[in-house]
């Protein structure tokens, strides 16, 4: 993220629930049970793509992960104890304290930066996550651009967002909003990418997709991978062989 993506007034939005970011039950409640499908989504990736024991219990130990937009560290922390070197940046400087506040409490050692992406010391990643993240910037393109920039070479990069449809506007921003799943001034629809148009952006980046898959409300578990892709999806890219 740099001054060309970071939208001033969205890091403030998130920037303000940053106290309560770690609350399964407070405003960031729908992240807490989004993060265990993103998890598993990212961890079957990073078995597929480095054709890793899918029974082992650190498949990124001795590789390097950045996770940008990381809010408070609810997918860093993960991706810490599954091996990795991690490094975190987010807009936000109140959500990077509460990400180091909490990850010191966990005893993780976790990179964290507040601020531009562009600003991070030059390196290069194994690793690239970015969730619920493109949708925010003031230029898509430029972002998607440096998240390229920052992958490595035999990298993976796996990103979700919603999809920009009717059902997403209507459930996902008045409905959502309306009775406090996620809090009001969170999501501007119009901002919203189509499938079509994420891989686009990958693509003008040089990167091809390699996966793609919906995330879609479970009454059983919360919510599920797979099937539909209309309120949700998550894409993975590498650089091409």
């Amino acid at each position: 993220m740099n001054a060309a993506t970071i939208n001033p007034h969205e890091a403030a939005h998130f920037g303000a629930l940053a106290a309560d970011w770690w609350d399964p039950h407070g405003s960031s409640a729908m992240l807490h049970k989004l993060n265990p499908v993103r998890l598993s989504y990212i961890r079957a990736r990073i078995d597929a793509h480095w054709h890793g024991d899918t029974r082992a219990r650190h498949p990124l130990a001795g590789r390097t992960a950045l996770d940008v937009g990381c809010g408070a560290g609810l997918l860093a922390e993960p991706l810490a104890r599954l091996g990795a070197q991690v490094t975190g940046v987010d807009a936000a400087p109140e959500n990077i304290a509460a990400a180091r506040d909490h990850a010191a409490g966990q005893g993780l050692a976790i990179a964290y930066h507040a601020g531009e992406l562009a600003a991070l010391p030059a390196a290069t990643f194994d690793l690239v996550t970015s969730m619920e993240v493109v949708e925010h910037v003031t230029d898509p393109a430029a972002f998607i651009g440096e998240l390229a920039a920052r992958l490595a070479p035999g990298g993976l990069m796996i990103l979700s967002t919603p999809n920009r449809t009717m059902l997403s506007k209507l459930l996902l921003v008045e409905a959502a909003e309306r009775i406090g799943a996620v809090p009001r001034g969170t999501h501007d629809w119009d901002q919203f990418l189509r499938p079509e148009e994420l891989t686009k952006l990958l693509a003008d980046a040089g990167l091809e997709v390699t996966d793609r898959t919906g995330l879609s409300p479970s009454p059983a578990k919360g919510f599920k991978l797979g099937g539909s892709e209309v309120l949700n999806y998550l894409v993975a890219a590498r650089w091409p062989a």
